[in-house]
């Protein structure tokens, strides 16, 4: 398990922080960070998850924005008709209030 820096905390507002294990959680919090994190943030990031874990999270998910979906599969050289996010339909409902 990778030990979480509480300077994170602010990215996971809604669940308690205390228990969030990365070993459980990969992608919720690759995808959180990718997504919400600052420069600090993503660099953690880089350095504890495998690029391929990474990878899969920014192809896979349909719930991080499209800028960041876009961006992310830039950096990684990714084929956006492969990351769900940014192909349609996608949903612009703006994060978290659809939940």
């Amino acid at each position: 398990m990778i030990k979480i820096p509480t300077q994170l905390k602010t990215l996971f507002w809604d669940i308690d922080f205390s228990k969030l294990n990365t070993s459980e959680s990969p992608f919720f919090i690759i995808k959180r960070v990718l997504d919400r994190g600052n420069t600090n943030h993503v660099n953690w990031l880089l350095k504890k998850f495998k690029k391929d874990d990474i990878i899969k999270t920014i192809s896979t998910s349909r719930d991080i924005s499209q800028k960041t979906a876009n961006f992310w599969a830039d950096v990684y050289n990714l084929n956006k008709s492969q990351v769900i996010c940014l192909q349609k339909p996608y949903s612009p409902t703006p994060f978290g209030l659809s939940s």
